[in-house]
């Protein structure tokens, strides 16, 4: 037995705005895209997204604090999501994503981590974190 790859599964309010952000901020394209699913891809990179648009927990009132999550598609839980991104050249891409203006915040450097990554944060409009990194020989 053998494990091969994963694909993080981000959930996003509304999947036609969320295509638009991840091609026209991040560089991905839509390779599959429906109402309430979709598939991006960038490079060797694949990305699902799918709709977390379930707004019927407004109305539960207090029985939401028994049982917060109904259908697992509430609207509460998009951006509440995170990944990392192992990419090559990061610097290049940190240079990109910065001129796109979605890096974490104004602040956002490339850092050096103890376990030899270099990395970057980027936040998506729905404020679910991407960490990009690469492995630093």
């Amino acid at each position: 037995m053998k494990m091969k790859k994963s694909i993080p599964a981000l959930p996003v309010r509304n999947i036609g705005e969320s295509i638009k952000f991840y091609s026209e901020k991040l560089g991905f394209e839509a390779r599959h895209h429906e109402d309430e699913f979709a598939i991006l891809i960038r490079d060797e990179v694949e990305l699902h997204l799918w709709k977390s648009g379930d707004e019927s927990w407004r109305s539960k009132g207090a029985s939401l604090s028994i049982l917060p999550i109904c259908s697992g598609a509430e609207s509460f839980l998009a951006g509440t999501a995170s990944c990392r991104i192992e990419v090559q050249g990061i610097d290049d891409l940190f240079k990109e994503y910065q001129s796109q203006g979605v890096t974490y915040d104004t602040e956002t450097v490339v850092i050096y981590q103890l376990w030899g990554d270099k990395e970057f944060p980027v936040l998506d409009h729905h404020r679910n974190l991407l960490t990009f990194y690469e492995v630093i020989p």
